[in-house]
């Protein structure tokens, strides 16, 4: 939800306007086509300086002790179960003694709960970090570095694992992967694909017009989002994500609430431009997640055959009971309150309180109609709002027990994730604490299904931090 506004001259003042930008981009990709931006902009990360750790070492088996275990789907705690982490993975889970392997690590958690991981299913790893106008002066070692520190605190916060749904993320996810940075897993969407005019297209007005089938513009080389207008365009946009390693694909269907040039209720992509995206990505057996507020955006979605619909906060009755029927997704976001989005003004504030309104009818009709939910944030350009990450969990109580939230934020949304099928970057179970599983782990100081706010303040109650059966913390001294 980039914002991009022409100013009095014609020109405009986003992000893919900035000369800055602009030229740090030059240095840092030496005008190479756009897929080796992306390898220049890993050659970035990796010139930090960061030892990869690709050849992992291997590390003596972990035992969880004393714990009070929610599994990820169970409405209850067990308690007396002990946890074997053994390769990165869930060995075993069992009640009573167990003898721990030889020179394994014994952590005792004192009765706390663990828990799987948390796990974030519309995030923007590389647009959460910075200020716009950070965004707009920084070079691009200095937004990769942000991005990279931002990527840490969300794994801190509890967040283990995140869908990118917008954003050229791959660099960061390889490096997180190879462990130059320390962040989540990433399931990446790379650029949005979005039509002229619609949300997403932030191209300052000097680059129209566009002829069909024209050159790409320097916003899109910047890789936030990919335009196409005709079947043909989409799906070549398409093949060009997945070529650059997406897990799934993000089709815009229509406006955005920080696109000002757009509106909530307006249609991008046809019906038949839809269906070229959603069946291009079913060829790699993958999915296309499409972006789509109004009822008509949604229904035409669904038309194209989509499985997963992003937002849908404008949905009415009729188009809830289609997504029912059909096992459709809905991948949303609680936003409730105006403090949940950086400040806005103009359409883009008319968009977000139209939103607003609608959050408080989504959630009660994906209730009664038993759609398939996934929890999402959706925060954007501002470190302060990113904290905001676990709180916006706790907005969920109005309709859902705390059971149901933390299930819908743990096994709920690895279930969505796995529709990547073989594209899956992290093959295996997420979301789950039992035997198989990746490790992905969280001790917390107090029982969230009685009081899910714990996971509000992550500082404070998440004792021990576990990511692919490595600790990144471990404050049971202090807690």
């Amino acid at each position: 939800m980039f914002t991009c506004v022409a100013d009095e001259g014609g020109g405009a003042s986003c992000l893919c306007c900035q000369p800055a930008l602009r030229s740090a981009e030059r240095r840092i990709t030496l005008e190479l086509s756009r897929r080796g931006m992306m390898g220049g902009a890993a050659s970035a990360i990796a010139g930090r300086g960061l030892a990869s750790s690709a050849q992992a070492t291997a590390t003596p088996p972990i035992v969880f002790t004393n714990v009070r275990l929610f599994d990820g789907r169970s409405p209850s705690l067990r308690g007396g179960v002990h946890v074997l982490i053994e390769d990165a993975k869930i060995k075993d889970v069992v009640g009573g003694s167990l003898g721990a392997p030889e020179g394994a690590r014994v952590i005792d958690c004192g009765g706390r709960v663990l828990m799987p991981g948390l796990i974030d299913a519309h995030w923007h790893a590389l647009l959460a970090g910075l200020s716009i106008t950070e965004m707009m002066t920084s070079d691009v070692d200095h937004i990769i570095g942000a991005s990279g520190a931002q990527a840490e605190r969300t794994l801190m916060r509890g967040f283990t694992t995140v869908r990118d749904l917008g954003g050229p993320s791959f660099p960061l996810k390889k490096a997180i992967d190879a462990g130059q940075f320390v962040g989540p897993r990433i399931y990446p969407s790379g650029a949005m694909i979005t039509t002229t005019g619609g949300h997403g297209d932030l191209r300052p007005v000097s680059d129209l017009p566009r002829s069909p089938g024209g050159p790409t513009s320097d916003f899109e080389r910047h890789g936030g989002a990919a335009i196409a207008d005709s079947a043909d365009e989409v799906r070549l946009r398409v093949r060009e994500q997945l070529l650059l390693g997406a897990s799934q694909i993000k089709l815009v269907a229509g406006g955005g609430v920080s696109s000002p040039r757009t509106t909530l209720d307006m249609l991008t992509f046809s019906l038949p431009e839809l269906r070229a995206g959603v069946e291009t990505a079913a060829d790699r057996n993958t999915y296309a997640a499409v972006h789509a507020f109004p009822p008509a955006a949604v229904r035409r979605a669904i038309d194209a055959g989509a499985v997963c619909i992003e937002h849908g906060h404008l949905m009415d009755e009729q188009t809830a009971k289609l997504m029912a029927d059909k096992g459709v997704w809905l991948s949303t976001q609680p936003f409730v309150v105006e403090e949940d989005q950086a400040p806005l003004a103009g359409q883009s504030r008319i968009n977000f309180l139209k939103l607003l309104a609608g959050t408080v009818a989504l959630y009660p009709l994906a209730k009664k109609h038993g759609i398939k939910t996934a929890f999402g944030t959706d925060l954007l350009f501002s470190p302060e709002l990113a904290e905001r990450q676990g709180l916006m969990l706790t907005h969920l109580k109005r309709w859902y027990s705390n059971a149901e939230i933390l299930k819908m934020a743990t096994s709920d949304n690895a279930e969505l994730l796995a529709l990547s099928g073989p594209l899956n970057p992290y093959p295996g179970k997420l979301g789950v604490v039992e035997p198989g599983a990746h490790a992905d782990l969280l001790v917390v100081a107090g029982d969230p299904l009685q009081d899910i706010s714990l996971l509000a303040a992550p500082d404070k109650n998440l004792v021990v931090i576990m990511k692919a059966g490595k600790i990144h913390k471990d404050a049971r001294a202090s807690a």
